[in-house]
């Protein structure tokens, strides 16, 4: 079948910027944004081998994406051990985090940039029978190489922004010739459905694999140790900050009457000195957990990986960061929830709309924009028993979720049958 002309024009000005991607990419390097010692793979050239037998593919984009993958990974390894699984992503911060969190025997590759080259490296390599996508990581090259192949492709918790459905929408053929392609979409909601049906996919059911995953975890020495160390003060945390946030929370808390302590987690943990130079600024004493984990400052800022389960587990309350500040699109709310931690959050949750939307209708979340975010943690830290009920409604939505797009993941499975 002829590709549309658009498709085709992307596949020739992919071939001609291809010699220039090792150049592109260690540029990038430079600037911290790829890990130099695996730029190889970026160019669809893998140093390792693949394993024998059938290999499954799943993509997610950066860490949200990565994250939302883990229950599925979890599943395949437990329930059909015959089959390897491969995981991508594209950022430096999702590979870090991957390399903790993936269960033996799956393996974590950066995704090739999608020339043509790439992708026909990439696939002579791994020959996956089947590759699964999350929500709107679509890389033409990589789909139609694989299409060709005979690879399976699944698209599951899939959505689109406003911007990348209306580009679809200019371009139609192509959208066809892409959503047409999949034997299984499972969409994120219903407005997401009707988007992906209007292009072309053919939607089998909803399932957001935001929901599904098991609780963060958490060690259990160290919780253990730090709830005896914290002692009966008040935590506030503030989950996943980003610059700009980070003053915002920090006056907030200066202006509470009685002063709880503060952990603040840094989006990326190389914000850390910055993040407790402003702690400083503001009058509180401030510890890095990287360089002290037992120094207990007014202000902790908790620049690891892998640890905001704990938090969740200590904090009293937690604001849910990238929403304070616009061009974010917040984080990940079901996280605390599972883990019995009321919330608040800021007005700007683009990324997590569907989701705030139900947990507020539930009573689970409240939102506070920079100018009141101090009176609403007040009145919030005030009444512990209004807290734990929040936190309760919260948990009850995020398991009857978790329970349905579980039943999700079994659709993907039988893609394997």
């Amino acid at each position: 079948m002829s590709l549309p002309l658009s498709l085709r024009l992307y596949r020739a000005a992919a071939a001609g910027l291809e010699p220039f991607a090792p150049l592109l990419l260690a540029r990038r390097a430079k600037a911290g944004k790829e890990d130099g010692a695996r730029l190889h793979e970026r160019l669809g050239r893998p140093t390792l081998p693949r394993p024998a037998g059938r290999l499954v593919w799943l993509h997610g984009a950066s860490v949200g994406e990565s994250l939302s993958i883990l229950p599925l990974v979890e599943r395949l390894r437990a329930e059909r051990p015959d089959v390897a699984v491969l995981v991508t992503s594209g950022t430096v911060t999702s590979a870090r985090l991957l390399a903790r969190r993936l269960p033996p025997g799956a393996i974590h590759q950066f995704l090739p940039v999608d020339t043509p080259g790439g992708a026909r490296r990439f696939l002579d390599h791994w020959r996956p029978d089947l590759a699964v996508f999350v929500e709107s990581e679509l890389w033409p090259n990589l789909l139609l190489t694989a299409k060709d192949r005979g690879v399976r492709l699944a698209l599951v918790s899939a959505k689109l922004s406003d911007r990348s459905y209306a580009g679809w929408q200019a371009r139609p053929f192509a959208a066809w010739r892409l959503f047409s392609g999949f034997d299984l979409i499972l969409a994120q909601d219903g407005r997401a459905a009707d988007r992906l049906t209007s292009l072309g996919g053919t939607v089998a059911g909803e399932a957001d694999l935001k929901f599904g995953s098991a609780p963060l975890p958490a060690d259990a020495a160290t919780l253990a140790s730090l709830r005896v160390r914290l002692g009966d003060r008040p935590l506030l945390l503030a989950a996943s900050t980003h610059p700009g946030e980070d003053e915002i929370v920090l006056a907030a808390w200066s202006a509470l009457a009685d002063r709880p302590r503060l952990v603040i987690v840094p989006r990326h943990p190389d914000r850390g000195p910055a993040v407790a130079a402003l702690a400083s600024a503001a009058g509180a004493t401030a510890s890095l957990r990287s360089r002290d984990p037992d120094d207990l400052a007014e202000v902790i800022v908790a620049d690891t990986l892998g640890e905001l389960g704990l938090w969740y587990r200590l904090a009293g309350l937690a604001v849910v960061a990238g929403s304070l500040v616009p061009g974010i699109g917040g984080h990940n709310p079901l996280e605390p929830a599972r883990l019995d931690c009321p919330i608040v959050s800021g007005p700007h949750v683009e990324n997590w709309l569907t989701a705030y939307a139900d947990l507020r209708a539930a009573g689970g979340v409240p939102f506070a924009d920079a100018a009141v975010l101090g009176e609403r943690l007040a009145a919030l830290l005030a009444a512990p028993p209004a807290l734990e009920a929040q936190a309760a409604r919260a948990r009850a939505f995020v398991a009857a979720r978790d329970a349905e797009a579980r039943a999700g993941l079994d659709r993907i499975l039988e893609l394997l049958a």
